[in-house]
C-alpha cells in the first residue's frame, strides 16, 4: 500500500479543488490519501464524492498551533468534526487568518507593493486567506517572480517586514482537543525550522505525555540527518513515524506520493481513532 497522510486543496492554501486532488492521488499510484487542509474540513465532502475506485480517503486537518513563541502545525486525523470545543477553536483560527491577511496587505501597501485585499480574497476563493494567497497576489503584481520569494524576511516570512501574527492554539491544548474528539494527532514537519528541529526532546516528551501519536519524519523539507534525529527521538519516546508529501498542487510541484507512511503505522493510527473512519 502507498499511503500519503498530508495534502492540501483549495479549501485552504492548495491550488486545486478537492475532487482534483483525489483524482491526482490515484493517478500517482496512491492507495490512501489524507486531506489535511489548514484549520478546516470544508473540502472533505467534495473529495469523498469524487473519490476514485481504489483510493481510500482519510479525513484530516492541519491545525495552526504555537509552542511558546514558535509556530508549529499539528496534523489531526479521524476526529469528530462536530466536537464543539475543537470546532470552536478552528472557527477562531480561521477568523484570525482574515484579520492577519488584511494587516499584511496593509503592510505591503506601506512598502509600495500594489496588492489589494480584494485580489487576495479572490485568489483564496472559498478558503480562509493564507500567506500563499498573498504571495500569489505579489507574483501577479510583478513584485516577485515566484511564490517562494515572498517567504523571506524582506516580505512575509515570520519576522519579515510585512508579516503579522495571528491566533494559534497552544499545541498541548490542541493535542488534547484532538484526542477528546476521537482523533489522532501527529506533529507536522518538525524538522523544517530554519535552525533545525522546531522542538527539543524535553518539550517533545511533554507532547507525547499529552497524547501525541507521532512525528511526520519523512517530509520533502527534511534532509537525511534530520530524519535520523527525528527517528531516534520517536523511538526514545514511543512515537510513530509518518511520511507525507505535504502537497499543495502547483505551489509544491504536484508531489503527491513523494513521501509515504508504512502500512504498519497506518494500521496503528486507525486502531487509535474513534471519532471518524476512512472513506472508501
Amino acid at each position: 500500500m502507498r499511503i500519503d497522510l498530508h495534502s492540501h486543496s483549495n479549501a485552504s492554501d492548495g491550488t486545486q479543488p478537492p475532487a482534483d486532488v483525489v483524482r491526482r492521488a490515484r493517478r500517482a499510484g496512491l492507495d490512501v490519501l489524507a486531506l489535511t487542509d489548514h484549520d478546516t474540513v470544508a473540502g472533505l465532502r467534495e473529495a469523498a464524492e469524487a473519490l476514485p475506485a481504489g483510493l481510500t480517503l482519510v479525513p484530516g486537518m492541519e491545525l495552526s498551533c504555537r509552542l511558546g513563541p514558535t509556530g508549529v502545525h499539528l496534523l489531526a486525523y479521524l476526529f469528530d468534526p462536530a466536537h464543539p470545543d475543537l470546532a470552536a477553536e478552528c472557527a477562531r483560527i480561521r477568523d484570525s487568518r482574515a484579520l492577519r491577511g488584511r494587516r499584511m496587505v496593509e503592510k505591503l501597501n506601506e512598502l509600495g507593493v500594489p496588492v489589494t485585499w480584494e485580489q487576495v480574497r479572490s485568489l483564496a476563493g472559498r478558503a480562509a486567506v493564507g500567506r500563499p494567497h498573498i504571495a500569489r497576489a505579489m507574483v501577479a503584481a510583478g513584485v516577485i517572480d515566484r511564490v517562494e520569494e515572498a517567504f523571506t524576511p524582506e516580505w512575509i516570512a515570520p519576522g519579515g517586514r510585512a508579516y503579522a501574527e495571528r491566533y494559534a492554539l497552544d499545541v498541548v491544548t490542541a493535542i488534547r482537543l484532538v484526542r477528546a474528539a476521537g482523533g489522532v494527532p501527529v506533529l507536522a514537519h518538525p524538522g523544517a525550522g530554519r535552525g533545525g528541529l522546531l522542538i527539543d526532546r524535553a518539550r517533545l516528551a511533554e507532547l507525547a505525555e499529552a497524547g501525541l501519536f507521532g512525528l511526520e519524519v519523512d517530509h520533502p523539507d527534511h534532509d537525511a540527518p534530520t530524519r535520523r534525529r527525528l527517528r531516534a527521538l520517536a523511538a526514545e519516546l514511543g512515537l510513530a513515524c509518518t511520511g507525507s508529501s505535504d502537497d499543495h498542487g502547483e505551489l509544491t510541484g504536484h508531489r503527491l506520493g513523494r513521501e509515504t507512511t508504512s502500512p504498519q503505522v497506518y494500521e496503528r493510527l486507525l486502531a487509535e481513532a474513534t471519532g471518524a473512519r476512512p472513506i472508501g
